[in-house]
């Protein structure tokens, strides 16, 4: 029998204790029974942008605090290491420190290092950073020749078969059932061989990879009870994040972890399984109440991330799902105010469609939004090159995810010795000091005027410049300050934020979000992929467009163009899966406005003039809900005289607008018009660093604007604001 566990109550901050009802009640209703459920299996459904997070991290120090749970005994499972830095980082806002949050392999690879000297004898063998080298070798032996783009085909392959469990003698069977025919021109039999020499290869060396990580301890747990027996008693209390994403193999060791336990919570959606073709089986996700009896299933829908434009639209693609993703699906609702439509836009060809995206980022610049509140989303790799021309042409920084990790760049690696050798070395100014050092490795105080890889070091060294002028502005903080924080980024793969658009795969921007999202090539060809031949693999593809979707915020433009090449003909179609939106805004049943010309793109209009009732076409227009010639509400009036009067301040300061008062704070700031220091402090998403100092000139701002919308004198005087 198990003892009772025993407990610390949950601390705050300060380290006063932190009654149970207090963690609850930051909740809604659906985030609280997910919290406060225990004693059976919990499954937790949740769409994108619903709080799965919050949910489960309160959770855990709920039952923390109640006694359910111990939390030497939790085992808190999540995809990446980034998303499991940030769930040790609110547990511990949560008074909660002790709580293991790895990932499956930092989980297994921890596990794996203790018990090998018991179980095999020796030191644990060293892990291939990557399969590459061992597969071309193994190809080599084979007289298989492969380039590089094969390579990564077979690469990928043989990462499927061992996630999915499969031996080399497997293999071929598996991937007829599965549909996987062949890859970059070798049949299943050629694959079977190169998993057969791949493990020699690896033999010979003396080395395992990550997935042998996750296998040693499949069989350790299977063929030694007592190493069984001595995990089970360290880990009681399992919450696993992105279900839908767990492959067989990861599967199979949580099982193995639970034993005959059931005290686990999941939590996933199966309308963003977007890695099959990875190993990824949502199967496990929807089968959970057949597989643990006595589940408990709580569904949250409710959306605090997108408006309801937003939310509408993505609703409006799943309504088109077929098979199991239908029969499972979350109908979000959106918990926050109206924001502008959504807008379609077609182009003639593909550099018109980057073009024209780059206009519209080079317009929401101008109007003081930051870069980085906003990313490009496509479907393959190739099509951010046109994007990057046209961004670098208009001098619009940007940043490309999905490549290497930030900290495994090698501009990065070679930033964080030499910085760490400055260390060593007096210094008076530590900003001044960091870019003496950078200076060498490719900064300068202007970006290139060039795309590539010049431009992507620039963009990281600059990165690094922007972070540590934030982590030296603290009292007391120098390089060794800077040098620690970097490190343990660097070990959370917590990256700064990049002062840029990114531009970003859909695959890459799973788990992201941003207040402005472009989604470029929504074309049949591309979404769905060409390639997408089966009913699954087409379902695949449209949850591929809802997940990218669901990472705008506020604006959603969605492009697409008829041809690959100026004065091709145009035969691509939109894609088949945004065939209802058109119908999604507007009266019940409706259907909006026709599509409009505007130049060489048209676009399709979802809402109308709240002023004159007429169609709105242009961007800045359907942001503010009304034609730039109709006259504002006085909400709208404040927020015009906010931006005058940053403009201005702007000039002053020889900086960019933004840099003064964003305009996500200018809008938050008009709609609450705040008339004191505190009013104007609660408003949320403003800098603190901002209001400090330009506090006083905002409040003026805003009385001025009152005592002039009071009086309707017309006069048209400017509000006097302090400098």
């Amino acid at each position: 029998m198990t003892a009772t566990p025993q407990h610390t109550p949950s601390s705050g901050p300060d380290g006063a204790p932190v009654e149970p009802e207090e963690i609850l009640h930051a909740l809604d209703p659906e985030q609280r029974q997910v919290a406060a459920t225990f004693g059976s299996p919990v499954c937790v459904l949740a769409g994108a942008g619903t709080g799965k997070t919050r949910a489960i991290t309160h959770r855990i120090a709920y039952g923390i605090a109640t006694g359910r749970m111990d939390a030497r005994h939790v085992l808190a499972v999540t995809f990446t290491a980034k998303a499991a830095a940030e769930m040790r980082s609110r547990l511990r806002d949560l008074g909660v420190p002790a709580v293991q949050a790895r990932t499956f392999h930092a989980a297994a690879l921890r596990q794996l290092r203790h018990f090998w000297p018991r179980v095999v004898g020796g030191p644990m063998p060293e892990i291939m950073p990557n399969k590459y080298p061992g597969i071309a070798e193994a190809c080599q032996r084979l007289h298989m020749s492969v380039d590089r783009a094969a390579l990564r085909d077979i690469v990928a392959e043989v990462e499927w078969a061992r996630v999915s469990m499969l031996t080399p003698e497997s293999y071929p069977r598996a991937a007829e059932r599965a549909r996987r025919p062949g890859v970059a021109g070798f049949d299943a039999r050629s694959i079977s061989r190169i998993l057969t020499q791949y493990e020699e290869v690896k033999k010979e060396r003396g080395v395992i990879d990550f997935e042998d990580v996750l296998l040693h301890m499949v069989g350790f747990l299977t063929e030694r009870p007592d190493v069984a027996r001595e995990v089970r008693s360290q880990y009681r209390h399992f919450v696993v994040d992105e279900y839908q994403d767990v492959s067989t193999l990861q599967h199979a060791l949580l099982r193995l972890w639970l034993g005959s336990s059931d005290d686990l919570c999941v939590v996933g959606d199966a309308a963003q399984t977007i890695y099959t073709f990875a190993g990824a089986r949502a199967a496990f996700l929807l089968d959970f109440p057949q597989e643990f009896g006595r589940a408990r299933i709580i569904r949250l829908e409710r959306n605090y991330r997108s408006t309801p434009q937003v939310v509408r639209i993505a609703n409006t693609v799943l309504d088109g799902a077929r098979g199991r993703t239908r029969d499972s699906r979350l109908t979000l609702v959106s918990q926050r105010e109206d924001g502008p439509p959504p807008l379609i836009e077609s182009y003639p060809d593909d550099p018109a469609e980057a073009e024209g995206v780059a206009s519209r980022i080079a317009e929401q610049v101008r109007e003081g939004r930051p870069a980085s509140d906003m990313a490009v989303l496509f479907r393959t790799n190739g099509q951010s090159e046109a994007l990057e021309q046209a961004l670098t042409g208009r001098g619009i920084g940007y940043l490309v995810r999905g490549g290497d990790r930030f900290f495994e760049r090698q501009e990065v690696r070679r930033a964080m010795v030499a910085l760490r050798a400055a260390t060593r070395v007096e210094q008076v100014e530590p900003d001044r000091a960091v870019r003496d050092v950078l200076a060498p490795l490719g900064w300068a105080p202007q970006a290139p005027e060039t795309t590539g890889a010049v431009r992507e070091r620039w963009d990281s060294l600059n990165a690094l410049v922007m972070l540590a002028d934030t982590v030296l502005s603290r009292p007391g903080t120098g390089l060794p300050e800077l040098v620690r924080e970097l490190e343990e980024r660097a070990e959370a793969q917590s990256a700064p934020v990049v002062d840029g658009v990114t531009l970003a795969s859909v695959h890459a921007a799973k788990g992201l979000e941003w207040p402005a999202v472009y989604l470029i090539g929504a074309s049949e060809g591309l979404l769905p992929i060409s390639m997408a031949s089966t009913a699954a693999e087409v379902e695949e593809e449209r949850r591929l467009l809802y997940v990218a979707l669901t990472r705008a915020k506020d604006l959603l433009t969605i492009s697409w163009s008829a041809a690959r090449t100026p004065g091709a003909r145009g035969s691509r179609k939109l894609s088949r899966f945004l065939d209802g939106v058109r119908t999604t805004d507007g009266p019940e049943g409706s259907r909006g406005p026709a599509p409009r010309r505007t130049g060489r793109r048209s676009a399709t209009v979802y809402s109308e003039c709240r002023v004159c009732g007429q169609g709105l076409v242009a961007a800045a227009d359907q942001r503010r809900g009304r034609h730039a010639g109709c006259p504002a509400t006085g909400h709208e009036a404040a927020a015009a005289a906010l931006r005058s009067w940053r403009e201005e301040r702007a000039r002053e300061l020889g900086a960019p607008p933004f840099a003064v008062l964003t305009e996500a704070a200018v809008e938050a700031i008009a709609e609450r018009d705040p008339r004191t220091e505190a009013e104007l402090m609660a408003v949320p998403g403003v800098a603190e660093r901002v209001l400090a100092r330009h506090r006083e000139d905002v409040l003026a701002v805003l009385a001025a604007h009152r005592s002039g919308a009071a009086t309707s004198s017309g006069s048209g005087a400017e509000p006097q604001v302090k400098k």
